[in-house]
C-alpha cells in the first residue's frame, strides 16, 4: 500500500508561482511512476505532468509546458510540481498519483486509470 500526502496549494495571483509537494510511503519510491493530475469544477480529471521512474523522461500536458516542472527527491520520497506563470485556467484541485508496478508503455503516463494510488488533492486557485 502506498500513501500519498499532498501539500502546497493555495490562492495566488495570475503570473505567480506555487510549488506542490507529494510525500509518498514505500521503500522503492524511485521506481514508482508518479503523476500530477488536476480537476476543475464540472470537468474531467486531466493529466498535468508525470514520469515513469525517477530520472526518466518527464512528460507534460501542452497547456503547462514551459511553465510547470515535475521533479523528485528520492531521499525524501517526495515528488514536486513547480508551477510558474500561473493562469486563471490553472485553477483546479491537483492530485498526486503513483503506480508501484512497472509502467511499461510511455503512453500510459497520461492516463489516470494507469495509476494505483491517489492523494487527497490540494486546491490551487489563480485569481486574475
Amino acid at each position: 500500500q502506498v500513501q500519498l500526502v499532498e501539500s502546497g496549494g493555495g490562492l495566488v495571483q495570475a503570473g505567480g508561482s506555487l510549488r506542490l509537494s507529494c510525500a509518498a510511503s514505500g521503500r522503492t519510491f524511485s521506481s514508482y511512476a508518479m503523476g500530477w493530475f488536476r480537476q476543475a469544477p464540472e470537468k474531467e480529471r486531466e493529466f498535468v505532468a508525470g514520469s515513469r521512474w525517477s530520472g526518466g523522461t518527464r512528460y507534460y500536458a501542452d497547456s503547462v509546458k514551459g511553465r510547470f516542472t515535475i521533479s523528485r527527491d528520492n531521499a525524501k520520497n517526495t515528488v514536486y510540481l513547480q508551477m510558474d506563470t500561473l493562469k486563471p485556467e490553472d485553477t483546479a484541485v491537483y492530485y498526486c498519483a503513483a503506480r508501484s508496478g512497472l509502467m511499461r508503455n510511455s503512453g500510459s503516463v497520461y492516463y489516470p486509470t494507469e495509476y494505483d494510488y491517489w492523494g487527497q488533492g490540494t486546491q490551487v486557485t489563480v485569481s486574475s
